[in-house]
């Protein structure tokens, strides 16, 4: 177990936190990223939060920063009425545990979070990554060879090189077209020897009906998950609209806010795609480039990082880093 920070380094970390991140006008806004809450360490993934380590982020999170709602927090932003050290939590793409682990944490917290959905994938879906990698985490071969799909031979010997062989496999997947992408990991799968994978690791319907009446915020991270930069506009509108669409029929609530899948500038989105976010009737979209949002930046690509260290003192260390990326 992490022991706790000591009481006398929060003060410390508001006092520097305030200093760059200050009230008003010249306020700096952080958006943090995550995608899952586990509850144990997953051996392929240390870095991924689990109950123990989110559950102190979260106290952390508290006692340095002034977490307010996403939306709430962009309009401050904008009306340049932010408080010092404000930030804002979010969650991509729609994961079971999110409802199942995250939830209470936050709620025993007494804070809020943005949880944006593919809706794909829901109700005994997976989505393309986790095939992958749950295909891999059961393959019992020593050696899974990919070199007619365009994949490489990977050794897959031990935890560590299944890990690697991941790491090198999913990038190339992630901007293969829509059914391509799907057909390549089905013939992973295959290639794997695995035929039994994982249909409970997204949200079905009812959680995420639980999940908006606890009263948090749910945005739109399109249908199917691709690589909007990708798609001709046509293609890309009909995978947002088809997201925001399903939501807001589902929920019977406005959605209001976007995530970008993968989320980089550049290589995952273009900017006609934020005019596309922004023709649909959002407020606002994020990103995952990294850094902060002041209230000069594009309020349809507002950055998001999150540090993945599981050593506190070193977790709130990068944050305040991170400030300093504006």
């Amino acid at each position: 177990m992490t022991p706790p920070m000591s009481d006398l380094a929060h003060p410390l970390f508001r006092f520097l936190a305030s200093r760059l991140a200050p009230a008003g006008p010249g306020a700096r806004l952080s958006i943090l990223i995550f995608h899952r809450v586990l509850a144990a360490p997953d051996p392929l993934f240390p870095s991924e939060a689990t109950v123990e380590t989110f559950d102190a982020q979260m106290g952390l999170l508290k006692s340095v920063f002034n977490v307010l709602p996403l939306p709430e927090a962009i309009v401050r932003l904008q009306a340049g009425t932010l408080p010092a050290r404000a930030a804002a939590i979010t969650f991509d793409d729609g994961y079971a545990d999110n409802v199942e682990l995250a939830l209470p944490i936050l709620q025993r917290h007494g804070l809020h979070a943005t949880f944006f959905i593919a809706t794909s994938y829901l109700n005994g879906g997976r989505m393309f990554n986790d095939t992958v990698i749950e295909s891999i985490r059961r393959c019992t071969q020593p050696r899974l060879d990919l070199s007619d799909l365009g994949l490489g031979m990977h050794d897959l010997g031990s935890g560590a090189a299944k890990a690697l062989a991941i790491g090198k496999i999913l990038p190339q997947v992630k901007y293969q077209p829509l059914d391509a992408r799907e057909d390549l990991v089905a013939r992973i799968a295959s290639r794997a020897g695995v035929s039994s994978l994982p249909g409970d690791l997204m949200m079905t319907t009812r959680q995420l009906q639980a999940l908006h009446a606890a009263g948090m915020e749910i945005g739109g991270h399109t249908h199917r998950h691709p690589i909007l930069a990708k798609l001709d506009d046509a293609g890309a509108r009909a995978e947002i609209a088809a997201g925001k669409t399903w939501l807001e029929d589902t929920l019977g609530d406005r959605v209001r806010l976007f995530a970008y899948p993968n989320g980089k500038p550049g290589a995952d989105y273009l900017p006609q795609q934020a005019e596309i976010v922004r023709g649909l009737g959002f407020d606002a979209a994020v990103s995952t480039q990294r850094g902060v949002s002041t209230r000069q930046s594009d309020v349809f690509q507002l950055p998001r990082f999150t540090p993945w260290d599981v050593n506190r003192t070193a977790y709130a260390l990068r944050l305040l880093q991170n400030l300093k990326a504006a």
